[in-house]
């Protein structure tokens, strides 16, 4: 499947900007408040919540906080009512962007959203205007930690994924979106344990892109994933590890 090199590029680059910025505490209690609210608070009883604790504990996130963000969601205590929010765009070089947003505000939310783009070359689109250039699927990203790749690769399989990809030192694990939570687990259970899991707009076909657009493409992504109300940017764009370093 096109994209699994982009989805580990992105997730090496978020990582670096999310610590930069000291925010992904804040993107995580948003995520299990939403998850919460949506679905209840019993992690057991919902895939979604339970997928936001088990990233908010990979990150080191202290029960207490985790805890906290559960009750705001269900409503034992008080705390910010949150959507969901998709917006579609494209940026320089003609890649296109699905920009994920949990938001009180959706009208604040728009207008920055709106001027960062515009700010780095890129413009807001209508409603599937690129999202049919994507799949929605789960991806769990799992540590290879020396482990044999076809031994992986046949549980994984026999897990219920969709597909699996070895990448650097880890495997990309594709799954159904309604399978993630369930893969992950079944995963654990034969000692393939992940760093993280998550619902990612998966690209099917990669744009290539050099020199002053990569650069104004990398800030545009990180100009966007720094406003609070963003969550995560999936892009079909691929460049070269260096010039990503560069920038």
């Amino acid at each position: 499947m096109a994209g699994h090199s982009k989805w580990k590029q992105i997730k090496h680059y978020k990582a670096a900007t999310d610590k930069k910025r000291g925010a992904l505490f804040t993107k995580l209690i948003r995520e299990i408040t939403v998850a919460a609210k949506q679905g209840g608070g019993d992690p057991d009883g919902n895939p979604r919540l339970r997928t936001a604790i088990d990233n908010a504990k990979a990150q080191s996130m202290p029960k207490e906080n985790i805890e906290r963000a559960v009750l705001k969601g269900t409503g034992e205590l008080e705390g910010v009512d949150y959507v969901d929010v998709v917006y579609e765009a494209y940026g320089p070089g003609g890649v296109a962007l699905m920009i994920q947003a949990l938001t009180d505000n959706p009208t604040r939310t728009v207008a920055e959203v709106r001027a960062k783009l515009s700010r780095n070359s890129g413009n807001l689109g209508a409603v599937n205007s690129v999202a049919f250039m994507f799949d929605r699927k789960g991806q769990i990203l799992v540590p290879a930690n020396g482990m044999d790749e076809d031994a992986a690769m046949e549980k994984a399989l026999e897990a219920g994924a969709e597909d699996f990809v070895k990448e650097d030192d880890a495997f990309v694990i594709t799954t159904a979106p309604a399978d993630l939570h369930a893969v992950r687990g079944a995963l654990e259970k034969v000692g393939l344990k992940s760093d993280q899991a998550e619902l990612s707009w998966i690209p099917k076909n990669l744009v290539r892109v050099e020199g002053a657009a990569a650069d104004t493409l990398l800030k545009l992504i990180e100009s966007l994933e720094e406003l609070d109300d963003v969550q995560k940017v999936d892009a079909n764009f691929d460049m070269d590890e260096s010039e990503m370093a560069q920038a």
